[in-house]
């Protein structure tokens, strides 16, 4: 009877051995099961996301066209700058789970960095540039402590040093930066020479820190202000970059830095006037460059016509879709133009990122 009960305990033994094997084996495969559902349904999600957000950014481009077939200015009183307008269009798109957020802004609302230099050839100040730049950093500079040690003369001459083509020997003053300079860091690279296609090549460029591009202390930095868009062509085969700067879309900063010196105060009421209302409507045409003359205190002054227009075809365009607690931002800038065909006008995308 005795080797019997041996072999009841040696088979308990293994039983359980194998009980104790499966368990692990049997918890990981469930949880590899569930990883890869969860992976799956993330997969879902994104793309879904991804989905919503281009149909995001279609339907901003289709604002932008509507309102060029509507009218040939563009102001901060239109339909593409208002939340609430944006807001009623996407709820004609409803989607069955998920939400969209929709923004457009207008690039030549800001200061159009390439333009600090004569285009085609890009040897020399664009001098009306040159004056509005100073005004702008002096008033930049002055809001925040961080950036008082900053001399805007090097940035300045800096700036149009990195621009200059085929000029890598002249500095630009005493503070300029050419190759020479940019070799000398380490790591050593060489000056541009050239237009800036992206705002992240600024910190490259002597006296640009990080947090005069980005802001500190809660004030805002140079990306804020800048564009590197507004290409337009000059002749055949060659571009030039105008700079004239949208006055009814430029922040407060930009508009006091196209003021003449010593009426940068009037911007705030410039700024004001744009968005007066009266029973929800707006009372001022802005439709002619000088409409600012009508603000009270600017009927003597003149801001100079080579700065300033009221419309723009390069635009902004930012679309952010929600989905189970998931986000994917894209944000692109588009440029308007009109089809030589068929005379209609669309929406080039000229830069997309997806966050």
């Amino acid at each position: 009877m005795r080797p019997l009960g041996n072999n009841r305990g040696v088979a308990l033994l293994v039983t359980l051995a194998i009980i104790a094997i499966l368990i692990p084996v049997t918890l990981e495969m469930n949880r590899k099961m569930l990883s890869a559902v969860f992976s799956a349904a993330g997969t879902r999600d994104r793309m879904t996301l991804l989905n919503m957000a281009s149909s995001g950014i279609e339907i901003g481009k289709a604002m932008l066209v509507k309102d060029k077939n509507d009218s040939d200015i563009d102001s901060l009183q239109e339909d593409w700058a208002e939340s609430e307008k944006i807001s009623e269009v996407l709820k004609d798109i409803p989607f069955e789970n998920g939400t969209i957020a929709l923004s457009i802004g207008d690039e030549l609302g800001k200061i159009q960095i390439n333009s600090l230099v004569k285009y085609p050839h890009g040897h020399q100040f664009n001098e009306p540039q040159r004056i509005m730049w100073e005004q702008f950093l002096n008033g930049l500079m002055s809001q925040n402590e961080v950036f008082e040690a900053i001399e805007p003369l090097t940035i300045i001459n800096s700036v149009k040093d990195w621009l200059d083509s085929g000029d890598d020997d002249a500095i630009t003053g005493l503070n300029g930066a050419e190759s020479d300079y940019y070799q000398d860091l380490d790591p050593p690279y060489t000056c541009k020479n050239g237009p800036i296609t992206h705002i992240g090549e600024l910190p490259l460029i002597r006296g640009i820190t990080p947090e005069l591009l980005k802001g500190a202390g809660g004030v805002p930095g140079l990306s804020d202000y800048i564009t590197v868009f507004g290409m337009g062509k000059a002749g055949d085969n060659t571009f030039t970059y105008e700079g004239k700067i949208n006055i009814n879309t430029a922040d407060l900063p930009t508009l006091a830095a196209i003021l003449p010196f010593g009426s940068e105060s009037l911007a705030q009421a410039i700024y004001e006037y744009r968005q007066e209302t009266s029973d929800s409507e707006y009372i001022h045409d802005l439709s002619s460059p000088t409409w600012y003359k009508s603000v009270p205190g600017m009927g003597d002054i003149n801001i100079g016509s080579n700065l300033i227009t009221t419309s723009s075809d390069f635009f902004r365009i930012e679309s952010v879709a929600t989905l189970n607690e998931m986000k994917v931002k894209i944000k692109t800038v588009v440029r308007r133009e009109k089809n030589q065909e068929t005379g209609k006008w669309t929406c080039k995308v000229l830069r997309w990122e997806t966050e």
